[in-house]
């Protein structure tokens, strides 16, 4: 009963700067029960998981918290929030989980559990807060560390059932990159067989939409300024078309042809000319991160078209593309690595040289 009351202790690998330079790292988890966070969220702390992690993708955030790009980093930064494991320990009113079952961890860890949002499943939305997987401050005053390390503590709620035939390390990667482009698919009924859909970005989540567009039955147009690109997005992952994005001349043949945009390009990126690819009331969405969005009025007014924007997703919405990409055999494609590499990896992933997600094999390589 022990390990209910205090915290283990943990075997990470963190930052300690701004340099972003990680390093084996020993702290102690929270404890399977708090007296603290019983006094906010009564009973609960008898929903606690506690996850083996096996495996854990790499994804920009870690680059954003580990370097401080935002100006908030709480170091020491223990990043990772694609997590995927083996549940270890559970509390004693537990009901989803036993032990031995495969499981992941995304984004956030933790929300108010008390508003319209939470109670939806759109716990993401929390608007007195979701909690962060890595680099944030819990209601219990504890800053999250996240998967580059041996375990993590959560509460039931915030862990999703991996089926069993689908390979941890394939999973990892859908809890942020999957997630957040099947999130605004099924939101805005993206997923009608027959509609077309533009794709501008092959990364991390391009590759992803692409593999869902589909899987949905949509026609899929991918977009980048890469032509090297081409043959990895008609012959691999299966789009209807590529286009180069800087040739105007096949930009102006597609105009008012798709139904939906998904924008998932890195850095700074003009909006206007793919706007234009939209038919009538058709929609564009963001799950990019540009530092400004720039756009000429004429381009909504013309065709009544929408611009949203979307990031991760909720409880719900998780559970079920995890269950829809086994059912339909959707997989990421992934470069596994030992946790010594991520700071190499890092530096890939900057210059757009991953295809097209690392995953840390955090069992055989965490020591």
């Amino acid at each position: 009963m022990s390990s209910f009351q205090e915290g283990k202790d943990c075997l990470g690998w963190a930052a300690r700067d701004a340099s972003g330079v990680l390093s084996p790292y020993h702290f102690k988890r929270r404890p399977m029960q708090r007296i603290n966070f019983e006094e906010i969220y009564p009973g609960q702390s008898v929903l606690m998981t506690l996850v083996k992690i096996t495996y854990c993708g790499i994804c920009y955030g870690d680059i954003v918290y580990t370097r401080n790009k935002h100006e908030d980093s709480k170091y020491p930064v223990v990043p990772g929030h694609e997590i995927a494991g083996i549940v270890q320990e559970v509390g004693s009113n537990v009901q989803r989980f036993k032990t031995g079952d495969p499981v992941g961890v995304g984004t956030y860890i933790n929300s108010c559990r008390n508003c319209d949002e939470c109670n939806e499943g759109l716990e993401v939305q929390c608007p007195n807060g979701m909690v962060p997987t890595i680099n944030a401050v819990d209601v219990d005053g504890t800053i999250t560390k996240g998967g580059y390390s041996s375990f993590i503590v959560v509460h039931e709620r915030y862990c999703y059932k991996i089926p069993e035939n689908y390979p941890l390390a394939l999973a990892a990667p859908l809890l942020c990159s999957g997630i957040t482009v099947y999130t605004p698919m099924i939101h805005y009924k993206m997923n009608q067989p027959g509609k077309s859909l533009g794709v501008i970005g092959l990364g991390g989540l391009g590759h992803m939409a692409v593999k869902f567009g589909k899987a949905f039955g949509l026609n899929v147009t991918v977009f980048s300024t890469s032509i090297s690109k081409k043959e990895e997005a008609l012959n691999v992952l299966g789009a209807d078309k590529f286009v180069v994005s800087t040739d105007e001349e096949e930009m102006k043949i597609l105009s008012r042809t798709l139904d939906f945009v998904i924008d998932s390009a890195s850095g700074d990126h003009p909006f206007d000319p793919y706007m234009s690819l939209l038919k009538t009331n058709g929609l564009f969405v963001m799950v990019c991160y540009p530092k400004e969005v720039k756009l000429d009025p004429l381009s909504l007014f013309t065709g009544m078209r929408s611009i949203t924007g979307s990031f991760t997703g909720g409880t719900k919405l998780t559970q079920e593309m995890l269950e829809f990409c086994a059912a339909n055999k959707i997989y990421p494609e992934i470069e596994v690595i030992p946790i010594e590499y991520a700071y190499e990896a890092f530096e890939r992933m900057l210059k757009g040289d991953v295809k097209y997600r690392f995953v840390i094999d955090i069992e055989n390589s965490l020591k």
